[in-house]
């Protein structure tokens, strides 16, 4: 597993648009809030051309999102690329991405949500470590919550334990001046639903948002397979969150990833709190899970500080995990050698 080395003050970070780009006022500004408050802190900060462009759910056209994300990779002084936003359509710059170029330069990639397009890929196909945490503008809050503040200390390469929170946002808001923090709408409550009491798990870890992953299957870019092989002695420890899918497609969605054999190696797997979910056909996002992954007799966790529903863990694709959830509460540490 290639490890980027861990950024320090004075280096760049690298802020870029493979999905959507930011058009609000109010993304702006805590887009600029955000450069701001880590140029506090010692780093420089370099934006692509299309960070401030929206058109269509699109930055721009996928070449040019692709030229703009390779110009950060090939930049000796970048260490940390950050993706400013999610969107629905970073998969269209995946035939211009240089995966290889990417290998030879590993830095940290961060994003989620439609950023699985390239966190998971880049880790599969590059065997590296990338983040699945928080967007660039989460940085830009006026007062920084903890899981933004446990993200930069991960990458800084502080050796911290990640624990759950105590509330998260329910909801989704439009933000009034654009530095405001987190809603906290409802108490975080991890629930095992395998049916133990504590449940303790060490693998590699490795997801994202389901939704992207179903796009992703089968396709040139699925290196799914021969990943897991080639970690089959440490075990794939899997977090998955979905955005927009219903009962019966997070059915049909999981069954299709395991008859892919994408599932071969699970140690267990934890589920972020679900973006939208229509219970079709009386299912509940429960019953849909263990319908299809009850018969691999591993431990599954429901409702984790993990994707759309904020705040969330930061998780680093590829990286040795050890998870523990009891009682509601959950923490997380990486083994990163």
């Amino acid at each position: 597993m290639i490890y980027p080395e861990f950024i320090k003050k004075g280096c760049t970070i690298g802020i870029t648009a493979p999905s959507d780009g930011n058009k609000k006022e109010t993304d702006i500004i805590r887009l600029d809030s955000g450069k701001k408050q880590l140029q506090a802190k010692g780093y420089e900060l370099l934006e692509t051309a299309h960070v401030r462009s929206s058109h269509k759910g699109r930055s721009t056209d996928g070449k040019t999102r692709a030229q703009e994300f390779m110009e950060l990779v090939n930049n000796d002084k970048v260490m940390w690329i950050v993706s400013a936003g999610g969107g629905d359509f970073l998969v269209e710059m995946l035939p211009f991405v240089d995966f290889n170029k990417i290998r030879l330069n590993p830095k940290w990639i961060q994003g989620y949500s439609d950023n699985t397009g390239i966190t998971f890929t880049v880790t599969t196909n590059c065997d590296m470590a990338t983040v699945y945490g928080s967007n660039f503008n989460d940085f830009g809050m006026e007062n920084w919550h903890k899981s933004i503040k446990d993200s930069l200390a991960l990458l800084e390469g502080e050796n911290i334990i990640q624990t759950s929170f105590d509330f998260y946002e329910d909801g989704f808001y439009d933000r009034v001046t654009g530095l405001e923090g987190y809603h906290q709408d409802k108490r975080v409550c991890w629930r095992n639903i395998t049916g133990q009491e504590e449940t303790a798990l060490s693998g590699r870890l490795l997801g994202g948002c389901l939704d992207v992953l179903l796009n992703l299957a089968g396709t040139s870019y699925d290196k799914t397979v021969p990943f897991i092989q080639k970690y089959q002695e440490d075990g794939i420890l899997w977090y998955l969150e979905s955005f927009a899918l219903n009962g019966e497609a997070l059915i049909r969605g999981l069954w299709q990833l395991r008859e892919a054999g994408w599932f071969q190696a699970a140690k267990g797997f934890v589920f972020g709190r679900p973006a939208f979910f229509d219970e079709a056909g009386e299912i509940s996002y429960e019953e849909a899970v263990l319908s299809v992954l009850e018969e691999l007799k591993v431990p599954v966790i429901l409702d984790a500080d993990v994707g759309h529903k904020a705040p969330r863990m930061t998780m680093i694709n590829g990286a040795m995990a050890h998870l523990s959830s009891r009682g509601g509460k959950g923490t997380l540490k990486f083994d990163m050698l």
